[in-house]
């Protein structure tokens, strides 16, 4: 599970076995964790986020989009 990018209590990453699925990148705090498609943000799954706190993980992932589908291609095409 590379983590790709820590913002605050949030921890970016990615799950090894996904490289089948569509670039995207899983958001964790403490127990909670959400799922968000990249190449067009959006949520795929949320597991215990309030949602005033999901619209700002959201933005965090629309803000450094690029930098994680980067990241995301050179992991699994490397």
């Amino acid at each position: 599970m590379p983590t790709v990018l820590r913002i605050g209590p949030y921890r970016f990453f990615f799950y090894a076995g996904d490289r089948a699925e569509p670039p995207h990148v899983h958001v964790r705090r403490e127990k909670s964790e959400a799922k968000f498609w990249l190449d067009a943000v959006g949520r795929e799954r949320n597991r215990g986020f309030r949602a005033v706190e999901l619209r700002r993980i959201e933005r965090l992932v629309l803000e450094h989009a690029e930098k994680l589908r980067t990241e995301w291609h050179e992991y699994f095409e490397a």
